[in-house]
């Protein structure tokens, strides 16, 4: 029996709910018949860490995770420690240390879910995203000059290199060609931006002649928002820089019914390093203890955790359990507009493996 070794890494704020509701699911796949374990291994890294360290994880942290076979994150941010703190100490030192330049966002109305978009049909959303991961507008390059006074300064460079557009925009294509559709998006601000992103073009138009059977077309980032909105049906895989499907996805997460759904995937498709799995909604702080966290968005990213895996067939019968625990009312939490608690959530999925 393959034993899998998972580095777990709840973070902040609800981080500390989903992640352990994640492993308990995840181990009740396990033990339902299937030929694989886990051997969990806990880090208690985040803001709690930050105030009794000075650190949001520890300087070596990625030598304690660079063996495992993947890593389950729940959130980073904590209200009493500045943001950019807790990202680049955290959740960015991760990502960037393993090169973790695919980060893969699906969305789809899961059945159950009542989504904004009246007139869309759960088969007209059903969304792949894909965010350029290790550089862009999260490069990290600038910096702050004369504070304080009335010549003060500050720069943040977006850095975009050939290699690593080349390499977002090949993973990008080859998924869309993976997909029934064969449909990509290239999402661009080339108009305003007439340097990186115009060379971001450049790119898509060179790769695109490796995928003749993949269909594309090029939309700027602020017409793709809307586009999202009003035609839904004409989107399937997306492509866009860092910042911009950062925001992009947590629209999309909004119209398939919450932020609370919504998984994540940061991969390195090379598998030189572990790769992290996460819902999107954050740390929010506001629910924190009460049991009112959504769970979903962290099973729906163990589901990417298996496919990662190689364990399809129990992905799928992740994902059918979900589907099948959302489409039920009565186990909707309050971001869907119900009263279940994650525990109860959680519960209901692990009873259904079982079966």
């Amino acid at each position: 029996m393959r034993t899998y070794k998972i580095a777990c890494i709840p973070g902040d704020g609800i981080g500390k709910e989903v992640v352990p509701a994640g492993q308990t699911v995840l181990a009740a796949l396990a033990a339902a018949g299937n030929s694989f374990g886990f051997d969990f291994q806990h880090f208690e890294w985040g803001g709690d860490w930050y105030r009794k360290h000075g650190e949001m994880m520890p300087t070596n942290g990625l030598d304690a995770l660079r063996d495992k076979d993947a890593i389950l994150f729940g959130s980073a941010g904590d209200p009493y420690i500045p943001d950019h703190i807790t990202l680049w100490g955290l959740r960015l030192k991760i990502c960037q240390g393993f090169d973790q330049y695919a980060n893969v966002r699906p969305t789809r109305i899961l059945p159950g879910i009542d989504a904004p978009l009246k007139r869309c049909k759960p088969q007209d959303l059903d969304w792949v995203i894909v965010r350029e991961n290790s550089e862009g507008e999260y490069a990290g390059v600038g910096g702050r000059a004369h504070q304080g006074h009335s010549m003060e300064v500050a720069t943040d460079l977006s850095v975009m290199t050939r290699v690593g557009v080349e390499r977002i925009m090949r993973y990008a294509f080859r998924l869309a060609q993976s997909r029934p559709r064969k449909l990509l998006t290239v999402v661009t601000k080339s108009n305003a931006q007439r340097h990186a992103m115009v060379m971001w073009d450049e790119i898509a138009v060179q790769i695109s002649k490796e995928f003749p059977d993949v269909k594309w077309d090029k939309e700027l980032v602020d017409a793709a928002t809307a586009r999202m909105v009003n035609r839904p049906a004409s989107l399937d895989t997306l492509v866009a820089t860092n910042l911009h499907a950062d925001i992009l996805s947590d629209l999309a997460a909004a119209l398939a019914g919450s932020l609370g759904i919504a998984p994540t995937a940061n991969i390195d498709p090379e598998r030189r390093y572990p790769s992290m799995f996460e819902p999107i909604h954050g740390s929010a702080f506001d629910i924190m203890g009460q049991g009112l966290a959504n769970p979903v968005g962290t099973f729906w990213s163990c589901v990417m955790l298996l496919e990662h895996l190689g364990e399809v067939v129990a992905a799928k019968k992740l994902m059918a359990v979900v589907e099948q625990v959302t489409a039920d009312p009565a186990l909707h939490t309050r971001d869907l507009g119900g009263n279940a608690t994650t525990a109860q959530v959680t519960a209901a999925v692990c009873a259904r493996i079982t079966v």
